[in-house]
């Protein structure tokens, strides 16, 4: 049913072992499959939107007057990176962990400009099995790159406001475009949220009606999954609370407001893991009690028919001795009398054993 937690956790980082820092190596699945750039340049009165072949023609928008964001989908090719990091005067270090997918989500200033990392999350198609990939984001003075995994997104409302000119989007600045990015993909993790919360009911429905052998593996399944979501969402609080308190001139003060609404949804969601969390540790304490409640039951039922036959055996081995002088063996009544007796100790057992509720 789920799969693939330890390699949500933890990544191979052996083939960095012993090189200098700001080597870049891609740490990540292995990916062949071609990297897409694309291009959208606005501001309030234009718009543009390219996919392009190479990353050189990336590299005149920096010094444009309007806000360009560049996206990136893939990052296994390591030179596109190392092209743009240079010529947008990217640390190496920020550049070896833009290629390296196994970041903790966090932020870091650098004056002219502001790193972003941070997971983005979603259900594989027909599956329970919750998909992560590092999303990194470089906000500068007139413009946003983002770097992804995967080619799709749930950017697409981002892009549809941009083209079509809805809300504020095109009248702000790379920060509202920056805090746009982060929105959308916090809000995404709302949709992971409600699907836990579906998946946690029909456990709970389970284990009420039919627990099984498979139903232990499940919740164990399910907590492993949560505790790969809180380790993605809880640093981020870390991250928005410190874009709301950076003091860096790259961040409007009309963005402050906007970062605060996506740090209330952050906390919001992180109460929201911590109460799965606790519901499913009930529900694994409901489990155990309701297999140690069915064996109980099990042995309760056959504790119960050894009691009765107890004196039927008792009956049935003592006229069984087969002794010469035993009376009743030449009683051409004995064999039913027997038998009468024996069903009046089993009807005399069950109704006391009824009127006890044991049955």
């Amino acid at each position: 049913m789920w799969g693939g937690i330890i390699r949500k956790l933890f990544h191979k980082t052996s083939e960095k072992a012993g090189l200098a820092p700001g080597s870049l190596i891609h740490i990540g699945e292995e990916r062949t499959e071609k990297p897409r750039i694309s291009i959208i340049d606005y501001d309030k009165d234009s718009y543009q939107e390219y996919v392009v072949e190479n990353v050189e023609e990336c590299l005149p928008f920096k010094d444009h007057p309007t806000v360009t964001w560049i996206n990136v989908d893939g990052i296994h090719q390591v030179d596109i990176i190392e092209k743009l990091g240079k010529h947008f005067g990217l640390h190496p270090l920020v550049m070896e962990d833009i290629v390296h997918t196994g970041q903790r989500p966090k932020m870091e200033d650098y004056d002219s400009y502001i790193y972003i990392v941070l997971k983005m999350l979603w259900f594989r198609n027909g599956e329970n099995d919750v998909k992560a990939e590092q999303v990194s984001i470089i906000l500068g003075n007139n413009f946003v790159i983002s770097f992804q995994e995967l080619e799709g997104d749930t950017f697409n409302s981002i892009r549809e406001r941009l083209r079509n000119s809805k809300g504020r989007i095109r009248l702000m600045g790379a920060d509202y475009l920056a805090y746009a990015l982060l929105d959308s993909i916090v809000d995404n993790y709302f949709i992971i949220i409600e699907k836990f919360g579906e998946i946690i009911e029909e456990l709970e429905e389970e284990l009420v009606e039919n627990p099984e052998s498979g139903t232990l593996q499940n919740i164990h399944d399910l907590k492993k999954e949560i505790i790969y979501l809180r380790k993605s969402v809880w640093p981020l609080r870390d991250v928005i609370n410190g874009l709301q308190r950076s003091e860096s001139d790259l961040i409007e003060d009309t963005t402050f407001v906007f970062l605060k609404d996506v740090y209330d949804h952050t906390i919001q969601i992180a109460d929201t893991i911590e109460t799965y969390r606790d519901i499913l540790s009930g529900i694994l304490d409901v489990y155990l009690s309701s297999v140690s409640n069915k064996m109980n039951e099990v042995m309760k039922t056959l504790t119960i028919i050894a009691t009765i036959f107890i004196p039927l055996t008792f009956l049935a081995g003592m006229y069984g001795m087969n002794f010469g002088y035993m009376p009743e063996l030449g009683w051409k009544w004995g064999y039913p009398a027997v038998w009468i007796i024996n069903i009046l100790i089993f009807i005399s057992m069950y109704v006391y054993f009824r009127k006890k509720n044991w049955l």
